[in-house]
């Protein structure tokens, strides 16, 4: 059965949805939002809870576990500069904690948005060429997307907690 063709435009349409996204996504930089650490673990849950179906069903080879292995690193290391990105701040009476991504962040995730859309194109019109499976191609995507969020949000975590903390024991009642 052959792999139906995209049309030569729809790359285009992907970018444009992206650049509107982060459009938008930019103007709401200059502010901060709340960010609740005890619910950063939900989406990598659901991801991983959707990685895993989807990998029950159609399970990978041995060589596809090798290359999703490197994917998840190299989404690991990039959701680690992600997360690094990301600005916490702890308020120090309410000890409330806020985060606000920064424009290189903002920006990250653009351009690997915008090449996963464009390398994910290029190789699922050249993947009989190639001799790679589209479903790799796929799983490589989902491990990666997984490493990212995963991690960035882990990074998160820990440095939120370590100013939660600092917060803590400079509050006038010790633990306030």
């Amino acid at each position: 059965m052959e792999t139906p063709q995209l049309p030569q435009y729809a790359p285009l349409i992907g970018a444009a949805v992206v650049l509107v996204i982060l459009a938008l996504r930019m103007r709401a930089l200059s502010r901060h939002r709340r960010l609740r650490i005890e619910w950063l673990w939900v989406v990598p849950a659901i991801l991983l809870l959707a990685a895993g179906v989807l990998l029950f069903y159609t399970p990978p080879t041995v060589a596809d576990w090798a290359w999703m292995t490197v994917a998840l690193g190299l989404g690991a290391s990039m959701g680690w500069y992600r997360g690094r990105g990301m600005h916490i701040k702890v308020n120090p009476e309410t000890h409330e904690i806020t985060t606000k991504a920064s424009p290189g962040a903002m920006l990250f995730i653009g351009v690997l948005v915008l090449m996963k859309v464009a390398l994910r194109t290029v190789a699922l019109d050249e993947a009989t060429g190639w001799h790679i499976d589209p479903e790799l191609i796929t799983d490589a995507s989902l491990a990666l997307a997984l490493g990212l969020i995963a991690v960035s949000r882990l990074e998160m975590w820990l440095r939120a907690r370590r100013l939660l903390d600092a917060a803590r024991a400079n509050s006038p009642l010790g633990m306030g």
